[in-house]
């Protein structure tokens, strides 16, 4: 059995994925929308979003509306496929769909 991402592991990472994962591939979230759905403080929400970009798991985009300047966040497509197995591999621990019989 190998071992569940240490990336998406940490409880506020696997909740920003999750969150990630249910927007359509190719669409993206505002920062302040993704942090009013998690509950997170901007800091936090920052610091998780950090070591998901640097693992290539997340996409920030800085743009802006109007003047004012906004961040749109995405799951990258590795992202997924690592949310995906991370999923897969969490069913098989669970002894759910996906373990062997």
């Amino acid at each position: 059995m190998s071992e569940l991402d240490p990336v998406i592991h940490a409880a506020a990472r696997l909740r920003i994925t999750a969150a990630l994962a249910a927007i359509g591939e190719g669409d993206r979230i505002a920062f302040p929308r993704l942090q009013e759905q998690l509950a997170m403080t901007a800091g936090n929400l920052s610091t998780h979003l950090r070591k998901l970009e640097d693992a290539g798991y997340v996409e920030v985009e800085k743009a802006h509306r109007g003047r004012s300047p906004v961040t749109y966040l995405a799951l990258s497509r590795r992202g997924r496929r690592a949310f995906e197995s991370y999923a897969e591999q969490l069913r098989a621990v669970l002894g759910g769909e996906g373990s062997p019989a």
